[in-house]
């Protein structure tokens, strides 16, 4: 293996690590949502906005990461990009927390095993990479899922598709931005963006009965609220850098650790039900899966003997 194709090897698996600590964090995020209980979807994500925002400051400070900040915020179309990154991640982060909060953890998980199939979509179409046969194979697979839970359930996905849809342009925004903008200056700026839906948000809240519940439930429930800024943040930071590491075909592989943690969590650890219709979407998205990674591994392999040196 020459040093350029070991370099490039390290990068990878750099990358891999990377996405797959924040798909892990992802996968157990449910739980800790519920545990904020009564703190409803609005409130918390109005939280996670300005807590991320906080804790990205400090990050940069710690970091010393202001001299990055300035270049970014010196280039109009790099703003606009990650404008409309918040505005995407603002999405999927209040979708996530209705389907959580309002007993839909399973529809949750649905949206992000459709999620790869979205990811290597947009990496074939808008970024140009190739995909081999078994993954158009996969992408079809998916596909009859989709129509069958929608068929025979009865019921719009529409939870899982806008999770699906938000999270997979974001994903691509952040892999074409990933060279100039470092992973704490787009978070920064994805937060600071948002900060007036933010604000707007909890004094809507507020005007409710229950109101805000910061502060208003103890100690303990004080403090997991407090920290909703560093559980958002740093999976956050995780993907970020993991994007600028592999393409968007390796992320949309690895991708199916958070829904498989959040199936468990929903199905079997809160028993969400499970009609048979509904087993039998999720059973062909699962075959989809299966055939994604038998691609997987047989790539790899192709890519490991293409490695080893000839001998003369």
């Amino acid at each position: 293996m020459t040093p350029t194709n070991a370099a490039s090897r390290a990068t990878q698996t750099a990358g891999v690590a990377y996405a797959g600590g924040a798909y892990l964090l992802w996968g157990v995020l449910p739980l800790y949502f519920l545990l904020l209980v009564p703190t409803g979807p609005w409130e918390v994500v109005a939280w996670r906005v300005l807590l991320s925002f906080v804790f990205c400051l400090l990050l940069l400070t710690v970091m010393r990461g202001w001299a990055a900040f300035g270049v970014v915020v010196r280039q109009p179309r790099l703003l606009g990009w990650t404008a409309l990154a918040g505005v995407l991640i603002y999405v999927n982060w209040q979708v996530f927390l209705i389907g959580t909060l309002s007993g839909n953890i399973v529809e949750t998980s649905l949206g992000y095993f459709i999620n790869p199939i979205t990811t290597v979509l947009l990496g074939v179409f808008v970024l140009k990479e190739r995909i081999r046969r078994l993954q158009w194979a996969a992408i079809g697979i998916a596909a009859v899922a989709v129509i069958v839970i929608v068929l025979f359930y009865g019921e719009f996905p529409w939870i899982a598709l806008s999770l699906t849809a938000s999270f997979g342009v974001y994903g691509l925004i952040k892999k074409r931005i990933g060279p100039a903008v470092d992973a704490v200056s787009g978070l920064t700026l994805e937060s600071f963006w948002l900060i007036p839906i933010a604000v707007v948000q909890l004094i809507l809240v507020a005007a409710t009965p229950a109101g805000i519940t910061m502060g208003s439930h103890g100690v303990w429930h004080a403090v997991l609220l407090a920290f909703a800024g560093v559980a958002t943040a740093v999976p956050l930071l995780l993907f970020a850098a993991g994007t600028r590491r592999i393409n968007l075909t390796v992320i949309g592989m690895i991708q199916f650790i958070t829904p498989v943690m959040q199936f468990i969590i929903g199905a079997v650890v809160l028993g969400e039900p499970m009609p048979p219709e509904r087993w039998a979407g999720f059973i062909i998205v699962w075959v989809a899966i299966l055939v994604f990674l038998i691609d997987l591994l047989l790539a790899a392999r192709r890519g490991r003997r293409i490695d080893q040196p000839t001998l003369v």
